[in-house]
């Protein structure tokens, strides 16, 4: 997903006046009938390396149909240094645009791993309409499973397998949530007295991109808006049962239930112009109410809203004060015990 007003530092490439447009999906994607696909949101994408702002040093890793890019703080150098937490970070773009290249990810991402430090690794996911869903959420888990296998030697010398979080930002933040509940990742427990700790210490999920066919909070009733609201997720999952299928909705009579989720701690992040913020201010109403809390901030569950603004604005606006204050509450968030 992506904000509703966005600024575009680069030059946006102008339509084929000789192809005619078939389908559109705001700034995020064009699709003409002769099959060209255009996006137009995207800038071009940035090289891995050594960031001078921030010391921090970064590398691709192919692996198959999906890549990951690693950032390595500089304290990574102290040979006395502990071990890092891990933070395997997902990127938005409403499941068909964006990479783990973008330029405003590799910003903010160099960015967060200075700060809290920790070892980032950034998921390049397949997309749709190339690739419909569940090729997006299969690349993610396959990236997951393959950090908490430490199989590449930056994640065996200096992360932390035992602090790693999933974070992730609109529809990255979704598959965030598929992440902490697939049953691959979720723990089971079996007449334990006392039962593992969860595979994930965290979640955090920035603007969220969840939906439903009942409106929560000041959502729009309107089936045809709320209809409206889905037809990016419709095009990208076609196989989709529904706007309340529980990729789509957790909260769903049908989903898994929140209580499984295989993580410590959920931190949701919301923005005042963000026509998601309704939904996940209450999946993390949801997600406290599950584990027995009697409210935001009990049961290991935080939400952060952000007054003024809008979707994704620390991409758009990285330097500005929320931006900055959010990162920080970030930085909070996985550096507590």
């Amino acid at each position: 997903m992506a904000s509703s007003e966005p600024s575009f530092p680069f030059p946006v490439p102008a339509p084929d006046p000789s192809d005619e447009v078939v389908r559109e999906f705001g700034p995020l994607l064009r699709i003409y009938k002769s099959g060209r696909i255009e996006r137009p949101l995207v800038a071009p994408p940035v090289d891995p390396g050594h960031d001078a702002a921030t010391g921090v040093q970064s590398k691709d890793v192919h692996l198959g149909s999906y890549s990951v890019r690693l950032y390595l703080p500089p304290v990574a150098a102290d040979s006395a240094m502990a071990k890092l937490p891990v933070v395997v970070y997902v990127h938005g773009g409403g499941f068909v645009a964006e990479s783990a290249a973008s330029p405003s990810y590799h910003l903010f991402l160099n960015r967060l791993a200075a700060a809290v430090p920790a070892l980032l690794v950034s998921v390049d996911y397949r997309l749709a309409p190339e690739h419909p869903l569940p090729a997006g959420y299969d690349d993610c888990l396959a990236a997951l499973k393959w950090v908490l296998s430490a199989a590449d030697p930056w994640v065996a010398a200096h992360g932390d397998l035992a602090r790693v979080f999933v974070a992730g930002d609109s529809a990255g933040g979704n598959i965030c949530h598929h992440l902490a509940i697939h049953p691959d990742i979720v723990v089971s427990v079996q007449q334990e007295s006392r039962p593992p700790p969860p595979p994930l210490k965290g979640a955090v999920l920035i603007h969220p991109w969840f939906w439903g066919s009942e409106a929560v909070g000041e959502e729009p009733a309107d089936p045809a808006a709320r209809a409206m609201g889905a037809g990016l997720w419709f095009f990208a999952c076609p196989e989709t049962s529904g706007m309340d299928d529980p990729r789509m909705n957790p909260m769903a009579p049908a989903a898994p239930g929140l209580h499984t989720l295989a993580c410590d701690r959920v931190m949701v992040c919301a923005a005042e112009g963000d026509f998601l913020r309704w939904r996940g201010r209450a999946y993390a109403e949801a997600v406290a109410a599950a584990r027995g809390g009697g409210g935001l901030g009990d049961a290991g569950v935080e939400l952060l809203e952000t007054m003024g603004e809008g979707h994704v604005f620390y991409l758009f606006k990285p330097d500005c004060d929320k931006a900055k204050e959010m990162l920080d509450k970030m930085v909070v968030f996985i550096n507590a015990p």
